[in-house]
């Protein structure tokens, strides 16, 4: 081998080993600094938004503080848009993306994933003085669903024939259509459904049925995996011991239920 080239492969080896070794600090810097980066939603409530306080609030950040309590280090907060949440993993100025993730093949191929810490679901959300404990009980009943939307193709597979399924054109008009009455009740996506909520609480409506769970996922940076394998551990427990279930109940009207690994 000529020393050139020689020389390279040498220059290699030692970057493949810098960078392999370096993928792995991220638990060890967390806990060397005492800070715990978190980039968080702001525009995703009940998930992550800002409160009457100007500070951010929500499940999304009740997670970020529960895993810094477990860790023992403070939690630093880092508002990211659904564009740059990821980059925020890649680029180090977050350590975990706690921000209504969803897992999929082609995320997986830049960043990985902890098992599900919350559900992110697809309702029918009304009133909390109409009853609707089972989808019999929309029969005869209104419900604003948007056109061509997973609700609207997940509520015609479980709605009584006799129920008024009124289809708008965006969920803005869906909601619209929910606040002035048209409708009695509304199928949205949960974040959809938690932005109306907080900007309309004189409707005191609530969670009623569920029509379908997408979980959210916490993101951490490729090939670390020890910071991986301890917020798995976190979230594991957490499940054992209800503090899940508490969370969701809290922000989004029901028990986390069965999340997937």
């Amino acid at each position: 081998m000529k020393p050139t080239k020689r020389l390279f492969s040498i220059a290699v080896v030692a970057l493949l080993a810098s960078a392999a070794a370096q993928a792995q600090t991220a638990l060890d810097d967390v806990l060397k600094s005492k800070t715990l980066k978190v980039a968080i939603p702001t525009d995703s409530a009940p998930y992550g938004y800002v409160g009457t306080d100007l500070k951010p609030i929500g499940l999304d950040i009740d997670m970020a503080n529960y895993i810094g309590k477990k860790l023992g280090v403070a939690v630093e907060l880092v508002p990211v848009t659904s564009a740059n949440r990821i980059p925020a993993l890649q680029t180090r100025k977050a350590d975990l993306v706690i921000s209504t993730l969803g897992k999929n093949a082609e995320r997986e191929k830049v960043i990985d994933f902890t098992i599900a810490y919350s559900p992110f679901f697809q309702a029918v959300f009304g009133p909390k003085a109409l009853n609707a404990k089972s989808f019999s009980d929309l029969a005869g009943k209104s419900v604003g669903v948007t056109r061509g939307a997973m609700e609207d193709q997940e509520l015609g597979k479980v709605a009584p024939p006799s129920t008024d399924t009124k289809r708008f054109e965006d969920n803005n008009a869906t909601i619209a259509a929910f606040v002035s009455g048209q409708v009695q009740f509304v199928a949205l996506g949960a974040s959809v459904a938690g932005n109306m909520m907080a900007k309309n609480p004189q409707l005191d409506s609530e969670y009623k049925l569920l029509l379908k769970d997408s979980p959210n996922f916490i993101g951490v940076a490729k090939g670390e995996d020890k910071l991986r394998t301890r917020v798995n551990e976190i979230i594991a427990e957490a499940k054992k011991n209800g503090d899940i279930d508490t969370m969701a109940k809290k922000w989004l009207g029901r028990p986390a239920g069965d999340l997937p690994l």
